[in-house]
């Protein structure tokens, strides 16, 4: 049995707009390293409490004293999550964690006969349209790229690794933003807030099995996937739907970086969106508010680096970089996932209104150093009582 090359092509001609710089190191990522994925298998993670932290997002949750930590905190959560998990389970007996550690199988067949397609815009359009029906609040369609693929999916009966599985001759990635909740991403850290995260997974799980099987009948592949298969934060960025900052996660110009992203994999003939750089970068080079929240201080300081902390990190790219292993043993304590860099982040704000407008516009321009001072104390914790309350 053969695996892709793990050294592929290093650049792109779009990598510079989309601030992607790879090195001579660069390696394409093992997911059998993901954080979450060693938590399962390595003892190096895995302890009784990262055990009990995957065990609580079912029956077997712990509530305790602590606004945001009651059993209806928890039972909110779990409900949240249910979806997501239901398409997860599907085939765990055969070693496929769908949506996490394997690609989503296809509910529908590939129509025998293909819609043919004259214009690859007008198509890309149409495929925005259905994504919007079906609930995403962003789409972006971008070119494959093996790079950010994983070496190796995961069969979660022995640990051990297994292909990817994609069709032969997919040319692109449509990338789908789903917005969190603004009000329960204020209470992090809680397990109320990771209602905010479950909603969105259980809807993604929908709207992206939902997607595909429309591209599968107009006789085309379409492979459903959440964080599975590949890395979706370059794509999100080639996608042109925003940019890489220090807290990980991908700023948007519509809601910051308070989304989940899922992705289909596809050869239906579309047009290609371009990165769009519009200043995320510098800001972040004078900002440090998710570093200086972080209680475990695994979020970076300084300019992005080519240097991994550990494993579960991929080699080679030039980037900040967070201490997984920090971060997810700060979850497992918790019980419950953080983030604490999204809630405090300035860029996480309500762009509906005008004042918030106004800020993005410093915050991108060269009165950046004004924006960060405005946005001084920007970012506190709601008790997640006040959410339950509708206060």
């Amino acid at each position: 049995m053969s695996y892709p090359a793990n050294r592929p092509d290093r650049t792109r001609p779009t990598d510079a707009a989309a601030g992607i710089e790879t090195t001579e190191a660069f390696e394409r990522f093992s997911q059998r390293n993901d954080v979450f994925t060693r938590a399962m298998w390595d003892p190096s993670v895995r302890s009784k409490q990262t055990d009990a932290f995957f065990a609580s997002y079912r029956m077997e949750a712990a509530p305790r004293r602590g606004d945001g930590f009651t059993q209806r905190d928890f039972a909110l959560r779990n409900a949240a999550w249910l979806i997501s998990d239901v398409v997860t389970n599907r085939f765990a007996a055969e070693g496929r964690r769908e949506g996490f550690q394997a690609p989503i199988s296809y509910d529908t067949p590939v129509a025998p006969q293909q819609v043919a397609i004259d214009d690859p815009a007008a198509m890309s359009a149409e495929i925005k349209r259905v994504a919007r029906f079906f609930g995403a609040d962003l789409c972006g369609v971008t070119e494959l790229d093996e790079r950010w693929h994983y070496t190796a999916r995961v069969d979660t009966r022995d640990m051990s690794e297994a292909p990817l599985g994609l069709p032969n001759g997919l040319t692109s990635v449509i990338v789908l933003g789903h917005e969190m909740e603004r009000d329960l991403v204020a209470t992090y850290p809680s397990a109320l807030a990771g209602a905010a995260t479950g909603r969105e997974y259980s809807h993604e799980a929908a709207v992206v099995m939902q997607l595909a099987a429309y591209i599968r009948n107009l006789g085309y592949e379409a492979v459903a996937s959440m964080n599975d298969t590949g890395l979706v934060i370059p794509y999100a960025v080639k996608a042109g739907l925003g940019e890489y900052a220090r807290n990980q996660m991908v700023i948007t110009p519509e809601f910051g970086p308070r989304l989940r992203f899922s992705k289909v994999f596809t050869n239906l003939p579309l047009a290609h969106d371009v990165p769009r750089p519009r200043g995320v970068r510098a800001f972040c080079d004078i900002c440090t508010a998710c570093a200086d929240a972080c209680p475990v201080k695994a979020l970076p300081y300084g300019p992005p680096s080519d240097v991994a902390p550990n494993v579960s990190a991929i080699q080679g790219v030039r980037k900040w970089t967070s201490d997984a292993e920090k971060c997810f043993g700060f979850w497992a304590k918790l019980a419950s996932d953080c983030a604490i860099c999204m809630r405090v982040c300035p860029f996480n704000r309500d762009y509906a209104r005008r004042r918030n407008r106004l800020w993005l516009r410093l915050a991108l321009s060269p009165l950046r150093h004004l924006a960060l001072r405005l946005a001084r104390g920007h970012g506190k914790r709601r008790k997640p009582a006040e959410w339950w309350a509708g206060t």
